[in-house]
């Protein structure tokens, strides 16, 4: 205990060195812990984008762009489902519900989905979130959409406006269909999913604005981009998978498990997480060094005092342990400085990453790898006071009482 007070009197006699030393290592700690609690909030997102939906169903072509493309609005599906395939699955005795969505038109970049009001009532989102109104009401006719909170808020939309839509996908469309405007009814509560940059008008809809274009069709005879099934019982969802895959008595589709290609689709992107914890782990590299540096430029000018600690009895083990411990002590408040660091930016920004980048970031305790790169950060300071204190060990007690010119 004594050599801890010493410690701690020793750090707060050179202020402006300790809170510089305290607060690189504190920026370093909360860099290392926010990419990391950002990392976990953006796999969470993603996986938590589609929930209680056990199949995606389209047709015959890759998963990840069944998944991609029908979920996160990225890039085309790879070809059309007709109305009688939909409606052959729907009526399936496996199948508890299902939603159609039909793709193909944007807004100003934004996707725009003809569904059914199935998909307000069915479709889940992380821990049974639900899409929900904000204001106005569902659309009823060919004329009605309802905005996701991102569209509304960044092209400055309310219910009663009117827009129309672009025959394309993200922002390549060739035409506009100014000849069949919609108007906006509803808007959407914040998700942090794509469902907050997607366009929702009916099946109808999306018939009636291509009338014209691509030749008038009513809804019976239309065709689905995808669309998305629950069973009645877990069990029927790889059995159910394999009939579809297998059916040849019918245009050829591919079914996919959501879960499943969420998990295969992460894999192949991961590598970006890794490169970001590098990064992370170079900066507390540079924090550490930084203090090495710090209390090793100091053993010159504290050459007296390490002299009169001899002097008053203490042993080169003490005064190496005192150099070993104030290293610690600045490794320790740094780390708990950078975790009150980043829960404040979590809890200032949490809310405005969400709404403009759509990544759900919770704000929870630490957990196991939180923790263990705390105590890392501590080891290390440990470690790196070491070298100061060898120094200090093998230096002779006439070293500090020597007058050097």
């Amino acid at each position: 205990m004594l050599t801890l007070r010493l410690a701690l009197r020793s750090l707060s006699n050179r202020k402006l060195t300790t809170v510089l030393t305290v607060a690189s290592i504190a920026l370093s700690v909360s860099l290392l812990l926010g990419v990391e609690m950002v990392r976990r909030g953006v796999r969470e997102s993603f996986a938590g984008t589609i929930r209680g939906t056990d199949l995606i169903v389209g047709a015959r072509g890759g998963a990840q762009q069944l998944l991609l493309s029908s979920v996160f609005g990225i890039g085309a599906p790879a070809g059309t489902v007709s109305w009688a395939t939909y409606q052959r699955y729907a009526q399936h005795p496996a199948v508890g519900w299902t939603i159609p969505l039909s793709l193909g038109d944007s807004y100003f970049g934004y996707r725009v989905i003809g569904t059914t009001d199935a998909f307000f009532e069915h479709y889940r989102y992380r821990n049974d979130g639900r899409v929900e109104l904000a204001t106005g009401r569902l659309a009823e006719d060919d004329h009605d959409v309802v905005l996701g909170a991102e569209v509304a808020r960044m092209r400055r939309l309310k219910v009663g406006s009117e827009i129309a839509l672009t025959h394309g996908l993200q922002g390549s469309g060739i035409m506009d269909h100014d000849e069949h405007p919609f108007e906006v009814v509803g808007v959407l509560a914040q998700t942090a999913t794509p469902v907050d940059r997607s366009l929702f008008v009916t099946l109808d809809g999306i018939d009636e604005m291509h009338a014209g274009f691509v030749g008038a069709a009513p809804v019976p005879d239309s065709t689905l981009s995808a669309f998305l099934i629950g069973v009645t019982n877990r069990q029927h969802a790889m059995r159910l998978r394999f009939e579809i895959d297998a059916d040849l008595t019918s245009e050829p589709l591919t079914a996919v498990i959501p879960a499943v290609a969420l998990t295969d689709l992460w894999h192949s992107i991961g590598f970006a997480e890794d490169g970001a914890r590098i990064i992370s782990f170079a900066v507390l590299l540079v924090g550490l060094l930084g203090m090495l540096v710090a209390l090793y430029s100091t053993l010159q000018e504290r050459r007296r005092e390490m002299a009169i600690l001899r002097s008053l009895g203490a042993g080169p083990r003490r005064v190496a342990t005192l150099l070993v411990l104030e290293s610690g002590v600045l490794a320790a408040v740094g780390a708990l400085g950078g975790v009150a660091m980043v829960y404040t930016l979590l809890a200032i920004g949490r809310g405005l990453v969400e709404r403009h980048f759509g990544i759900y970031v919770p704000l929870v305790a630490p957990g196991l790898v939180e923790y263990a790169y705390l105590g890392g950060v501590v080891v290390a300071g440990l470690l790196v006071g070491m070298v100061p204190a060898w120094r200090a060990y093998r230096n002779a007690l006439q070293d500090g009482l020597t007058i050097r010119l």
